[in-house]
């Protein structure tokens, strides 16, 4: 709630009791470092003062903590989270996240404009502030079929909501550097605003043209190389860590009290378990940190950094003016948050319990025809066969060519080798499309495993060394309406429902989290060699990404940015 300027003037004087002080601990400045001793007078959502005493209507006990701004997590799309935004909310907001700048475009990419309103009216509802940046690439490329495309004109009417920062990362980066028509209009259409970047391997005149274009922040650097050509071209760097794609101990040799103003941090998708077993941004302050990464440098890219490169000059320090999102810990190296204010609310369950939530949206969006075993058949008259390879914790790929026979006119998995059958199926209703493929790095030795989770077309993809059972999979996400699924001799072992336009759960997040538990066992109960087997299936089918992938329209070169004729 907005405070008038008089009431926090004087609560910020001490001419009147502030609503809340936080008495006993020691602020930690992002700017000068510095461990600042005295009270945190609050007014409403708002800091008025530090260092000094004052008096308060509610006085909270912090002694013998450091207080430090909010987290800031710079990009994530909660939908992959697999749980609602208010259960999202809960499940991190108490780990010291307080704003979360997320792109909806995994519903989008599903319903279209009503994906991305209920996560705007949801973040009114929650506790920890999130702000959306308007999903800039549905569908991510003309090789895929997603269930809804949004052009400029779409975008327009939502960019001056209070929550919109501006225009989601920018996937399609040889449609920025060539200049296609639909990605101009979206440019120009926010021009002067923030656009986010998304641009992995991208170096020389492309990336200047790409940068060029007013994209100013990229998370998709793997390597310290390419983060420092990014640094060095004006962009801001998100050192990510999700549940598949790792790149912290890559970058983390560039972060450092010089670099860290520049720098940021970011999930981009991290699923409950992995939260509940790791963390979150915590989780990347913790790691940061025992890698040999100044304190300082780590907290400062968690908070004050990444205000400054997203333009939310109301938050990042514990200072007068700022938003009042707090982290109370007792040992910054461990970074275990023992309180957590979002807005001056003190996040527990009677914060959680006392907001308002807005139905969830995207129901019943799972529209497939029965689908059989010989769906996932690969025909053709060559041996020579391209094959996705895993790299795993990365979501690039390798484009790799092995040689597979032909029986019966078929190229069959061949177990021996890794190298299983995958195939993408169309679930929006809009064209009945299938494509099959081989990728190798599961470790896959029977049975199937499909998800609705898919990016970010999120049709089905499915895994497998049974056409059998792949079918039994396939045709057993339609009945859930999506989600996950582990499949052998024609029998679930393990699933988890997500009916919530096939991309999140209607359950609390320890349901979810405890259902992947059993489906992680399940995978491995199959030969499953990756640590994260369904978020890696996922991004087997993102065409946006290097280097081979595949979409239900085939196999798909990134490098070339083409469909491989079949």
């Amino acid at each position: 709630m907005t405070q008038s300027l008089s009431k926090l003037i004087a609560q910020g004087r001490g001419d009147a009791p502030a609503d809340l002080v936080l008495r006993g601990g020691v602020v930690w400045d992002m700017v000068t470092g510095m461990k600042i001793p005295g009270d945190v007078a609050i007014c409403g959502d708002t800091i008025v003062g530090i260092g000094a005493e004052y008096e308060a209507a509610q006085v909270v006990d912090v002694t013998g903590l450091t207080l430090v701004p909010g987290f800031i997590d710079t990009h994530l799309h909660i939908e992959s989270s697999l749980v609602t935004p208010h259960e999202f909310d809960r499940c991190v907001g108490p780990r010291g996240v307080t704003t979360a700048i997320c792109d909806p475009h995994e519903i989008a990419n599903v319903i279209g404009v009503p994906g991305i309103e209920y996560f705007l009216q949801s973040a009114s509802e929650t506790v920890m502030d999130i702000k959306v940046n308007l999903s800039s690439c549905v569908p991510s490329s003309h090789m895929e079929t997603a269930g809804a495309r949004i052009e400029a004109e779409d975008l327009i009417p939502l960019a001056d909501h209070p929550q919109v920062i501006g225009l989601a990362e920018f996937m399609n980066y040889p449609g920025v550097i060539f200049q296609d028509p639909g990605c101009m209009a979206k440019l120009e259409a926010f021009r002067g605003r923030h656009i986010d970047g998304h641009c992995p391997q991208l170096g020389g005149k492309d990336l200047n043209a790409y940068v060029s274009a007013g994209i100013r922040t990229e998370h998709e650097a793997t390597t310290a190389e390419e983060a420092r050509e990014k640094l060095q071209k004006g962009m801001r760097v998100l050192i990510r860590e999700g549940s598949v794609s790792k790149d912290l101990h890559a970058l983390q040799p560039l972060l450092n009290d010089i670099t860290s103003a520049y720098m940021c941090l970011c999930t981009d998708d991290r699923n409950p378990l992995d939260i509940g077993e790791h963390g979150h941004l915590d989780y990347m302050i913790r790691e940061l940190i025992r890698l040999g990464c100044p304190p300082l440098a780590v907290y400062r890219a968690a908070s004050l950094s990444a205000a400054e490169a997203f333009g939310l000059k109301d938050r990042g320090q514990v200072a007068p003016g700022k938003r009042a999102d707090i982290v109370a810990l007792r040992d910054v190296d461990d970074c275990r948050a023992e309180m957590v204010f979002s807005g001056g609310v003190r996040m527990g369950d009677a914060a959680f319990a006392a907001r308002k939530v807005t139905p969830p949206v995207g129901q019943g969006s799972v529209k497939i025809a029965k689908v059989t075993s010989d769906t996932f058949r690969t025909g053709g008259n060559r041996t020579q066969t391209d094959v996705i390879g895993i790299v795993e914790g990365k979501i690039i790929t390798e484009h790799l060519n092995e040689e597979i026979a032909i029986t019966d006119g078929d190229k069959r998995p061949d177990l021996d080798r890794d190298l299983i059958k995958i195939a993408v199926i169309e679930r929006h209703g809009v064209n009945g499309n299938s494509a099959t493929g081989f990728v190798k790095g599961f470790g896959l030795k029977a049975g199937a495993i499909a998800s609705t989770v898919c990016h970010d077309h999120h049709n089905i993809a499915v895994v497998g060394a049974d056409y059998d059972d792949m079918a039994f999979a396939a045709n057993r996400l339609a009945e859930l309406q999506g989600g996950f699924v582990v499949v052998r001799d024609g029998k679930v072992l393990a699933e988890l429902a997500l009916p919530v336009a096939g991309l999140m759960s209607d359950q609390p997040f320890e349901v979810v989290h405890d259902d992947l538990i059993a489906l992680r066992d399940a995978a491995k109960g199959l030969g499953v060699v990756l640590q994260e087997p369904f978020l890696q299936l996922a991004f087997l089918a993102l065409p946006v990404i290097p280097a081979l992938k595949i979409t239900d329209r085939g196999m798909v070169d990134v490098i070339k940015f083409e469909i491989i004729p079949g």
